[in-house]
């Protein structure tokens, strides 16, 4: 891995104290890939508008702890992220589950190149970068774990990436408030769930939607 960029000294220990109070169990090695892949968007958003959050104080929270939050939902690939933009929550879920192979998917030329960057030099072998709209990408039933965040409507993510999920897979859809009217705009067809999500750090209300292709949809 090179990285010509260092990032904060305070970022390891506000890792550190996050990942424990998820109950999150990272190597050297995978902690050191999720700084130096911070830091690599922090000198990259300088010049390009990749993410909304631009303090460096907010960083790790709400970009590497925020999408680590999900980590345990992940647990079976290939994960597609939809809508990756700056390789969230893809690229922290991908340092963190390296067996598992992931695809992150967005069409905007800036983003998708600063994530091909960041791929190359963090030697993420287990992650494959794409440039296409969800609905016309040709893998029938080939994921078992979709995942977005503030992407779209869920009744919109639904629609555009159904053809994809393979048989027994599962959205995995981040939001700030719990989304219970698009919960009950889903198509008949779909179970979903919401769960409350704990970011270590994070005042702000975060929810995750698990949505299964198994039955009708539930807003509790």
């Amino acid at each position: 891995m090179t990285t010509g960029h260092l990032p904060r000294a305070d970022w390891a220990d506000q890792l550190a104290a996050g990942c424990a109070q998820l109950a999150i169990a990272l190597s050297a090695e995978q902690q050191r890939r999720l700084l130096a892949y911070l830091a690599l968007l922090a000198k990259w958003n300088r010049a390009y508008n990749l993410t909304a959050v631009r303090d460096p104080a907010l960083m790790v929270r709400r970009q590497l702890l925020d999408s680590l939050s999900i980590l345990r939902w992940v647990d079976a690939g290939p994960v597609l992220d939809v809508g990756t933009g700056a390789g969230l929550p893809g690229i922290p879920l991908a340092i963190a589950r390296p067996g598992l192979a992931f695809s992150l998917l967005d069409t905007s030329g800036k983003k998708i190149r600063f994530v091909q960057q960041a791929v190359g030099e963090l030697g993420l072998g287990n992650v494959e970068v794409v440039r296409e709209r969800v609905a016309s990408l040709a893998r029938p039933a080939h994921y078992r774990c979709i995942t977005s965040r503030a992407f779209a409507t869920l009744a919109d993510i639904v629609a555009g990436s159904r053809h994809l999920l393979a048989p027994g897979g599962r959205w995995l859809a981040m939001k700030g408030v719990a989304p219970r009217a698009e919960v009950r705009d889903l198509p008949p067809g779909f179970a979903a769930t919401i769960e409350r999500l704990h970011v270590p750090g994070e005042n702000a209300a975060r929810h995750l939607v698990v949505i299964t292709a198994d039955g009708p949809a539930a807003a509790d």
